[in-house]
């Protein structure tokens, strides 16, 4: 990479610390399997001054979910599964599913598949928005937050047996909705294997490829490389410790929970290593995680006319494809910012941002923790750097 375009990266975010937009935050880029730049600036705790390095522990949310499309991949090659399968076939709350037609419900013409999960056309929305199917979703949310922390605590498949049997938003298939359809992949996995979610996850991808750091929870011993969390608000960053789709921060011992939508804490070293495990086919360093025809069906599927049609509605994602949980650039030309078709990858709701580029060989990572972020202009300035110096 130009060495202007890496400074311009690293006083651009220098700014955004000084100017209190974000709290602190690091960057990896590897390409053609070196590390070409590593930056870090600002803090991972602002009122103990304690700086962000490249230890510190994130909280991923969405960023989960190319980890739980790759544990279905695995499935996948292994046999275990068939994306046509219905999800009923592992989960009793989807047999009978229904579709809110304004306040009444109609049967489901066809029945969800695990193909409809990993695509987002499952009809599953997430609480939050205005209507029946996501203020019913919204009431399971409700209950997995106040069981947390009990004797009795909502486990992964009962979440998505209770999600499996609310209204869903529309037919399966019929369109594209972002939702909760990673977090019942999560069930499936545990149910198709035969083990709990996390479990299969260290057995598969976080042993073998070393991610020593990377979790449903952070251990008491590592709680204190944990980020904490930044609101913006009119007077300046404010700490958030609130719980949002049930992901509770303090957890020291796995959860009954473990969320495939937004649950995993990593490092920004272990996300690299999973990044460049898809980057380079599905090996790293001598082990071999998935098959390379199994990476390229992963990364390079997409949407249907109809469906696409509402993913074009996402801000910002002009000329991308939506697929295996992950967003893929098809159409460069109409995209709003810099990048490389093929190019593929996720982001999450405090910020951080994976993207990987098959065309230039190149694995990035944008790692940082404010709530409601997601791709921010920010985020894409820096990518329009990262590109324009390639």
């Amino acid at each position: 990479m130009e060495e202007v375009y890496l400074h311009r990266m690293e006083e651009y975010l220098r700014n955004c610390v000084e100017e209190g937009e974000i709290a602190g935050a690091n960057f990896l880029l590897y390409r053609q399997g070196v590390e070409e730049a590593y930056f870090e600036t600002g803090f991972a705790d602002l009122e103990a001054g304690k700086p962000i390095r490249r230890d510190t522990i994130f909280s991923l949310y969405s960023m989960s979910k190319p980890v739980t499309a790759a544990a279905v991949m695995k499935l996948f090659e292994m046999g275990k599964i068939d994306l046509q399968d219905p999800v009923s076939q592992y989960l009793p709350g989807f047999h009978s599913q229904r579709v809110a037609e304004g306040e009444r419900d109609v049967p489901v013409h066809r029945e969800c598949t695990l193909h409809d999960l990993l695509s987002m056309t499952s009809g599953l929305p997430y609480n939050g928005m205005e209507s029946r199917p996501a203020r019913e979703a919204d009431v399971v949310f409700r209950e997995l937050e106040n069981r947390a922390m009990g004797e009795n605590p909502m486990t992964t498949q009962e979440f998505a047996n209770r999600v499996g049997s609310c209204a869903l938003s529309f037919h399966p298939g019929e369109h594209w909705m972002y939702g909760t359809s990673a977090d019942v992949l999560g069930a499936v996995v545990e149910v198709a294997s035969g083990k709990r979610f996390g479990e299969f996850l260290r057995e598969y991808f976080f042993k073998p490829l070393h991610m020593q750091d990377t979790d449903f929870y952070v251990p008491a011993e590592k709680q204190e490389r944990l980020s904490k969390v930044y609101t913006k608000t009119p007077e300046g960053l404010r700490r958030y410790d609130g719980h949002h789709l049930g992901i509770f921060r303090e957890k020291i011992e796995p959860p009954a929970f473990e969320s495939g939508g937004a649950g995993l804490f990593t490092t920004i070293d272990d996300y690299m290593r999973f990044g460049r495990m898809l980057l380079q086919e599905g090996e790293l360093e001598g082990e071999r995680i998935l098959s390379p025809r199994t990476v390229k069906y992963m990364t390079s599927c997409g949407l249907t006319r109809a469906q696409q049609a509402d993913f074009d509605l996402w801000p910002g994602l002009s000329g991308y494809t939506y697929g295996n949980l992950m967003r893929v650039l098809r159409d460069p030309g109409l995209a709003i910012l810099n990048g490389s078709r093929d190019e593929y990858g996720w982001d999450g709701w405090l910020g951080p941002y994976f993207l990987n580029s098959p065309q230039d060989a190149m694995t990035f990572l944008f790692m940082y923790q404010k709530t409601d972020s997601g791709v921010t202009p920010m985020t894409r300035r820096l990518k329009n750097m990262l590109f324009a110096g390639m």
